[in-house]
This record gives C-alpha cells, structure tokens and sequence, in this order.
C-alpha cells in the first residue's frame, strides 16, 4: 500500500509531488526548502524550517526523527552548514542517520538549504 502525505504547500501541485510517500514501511520526505510568509536569509533558520516541515510530515506518516535512516542536505555554499550543525544535532540526537551534503543550485535564489530525508516506520 502507498499512502501520500502532502503540506499542503502550492507548489507540490505545481511541481506534480508530495511532501512525503509512505510505502513498505519507508517514509520518503521530498526534498524540503524553508517555508512561511517570508523565507528567513540565513542558512541556519532555514534548516530549522526545513525540519519542522520535515518533522510534521514524519509525524503524519507515523514516524519521527529516531527513525530517520538517511538524509541528504543540499546547500547553495557548503560553506554553510556548520551553521546547521547546532539544529541538526538537536534534531536528531543520539539517532544520526547515514548523511550526505551536496553543493547544488536551487529553485528559488533565496532558498540556501534544501533537506531530504528517509525514514522507517516505528515496529
């Protein structure tokens, strides 16, 4: 069974996806950027939007961040994210997933941070 969880964000019907796709016990979050009324200019809030984004799709699916398997972080200047690493320490905890970070050009110039994750579903 696959079951999508959307944010309800405009581009996610716009762009044709969804915020996140449960299947065979997988949860699988698209590709997150900050989101609100106005995108904060540093990387550092930017992440933490991401991951409350992140964090509320997980909770719909039935998960959490300790069961985050993988995570991609994609950043506008890897420079950058040593900014991120308070936030993500305190999201993830003593549950740190496999992690890559990528240099990579976003959709949206003022987007400096774009975060991907996989999880599993709790037994």
């Amino acid at each position: 069974m696959i079951r999508r969880i959307s944010s309800g964000s405009a581009f996610e019907e716009t762009a044709g996806y969804c915020r996140a796709v449960v299947a065979n016990n997988m949860v699988f979050v698209a590709g997150t950027c900050a989101q609100g009324d106005e995108i904060p200019a540093d990387t550092k809030t930017q992440c933490a939007s991401a991951l409350a984004v992140i964090d509320k799709a997980l909770q719909e699916a039935g998960t959490n961040f300790a069961h985050v398997v993988r995570v991609v972080y994609y950043l506008t200047d890897i420079r950058d994210f040593d900014e991120c690493l308070p936030v993500i320490r305190a999201t993830f905890g003593s549950n740190p997933p496999a992690g890559t970070i990528v240099e990579a050009k976003l959709i949206d110039p003022a987007d400096r941070i774009e975060i991907e994750v996989t999880a599993v579903l709790p037994d």
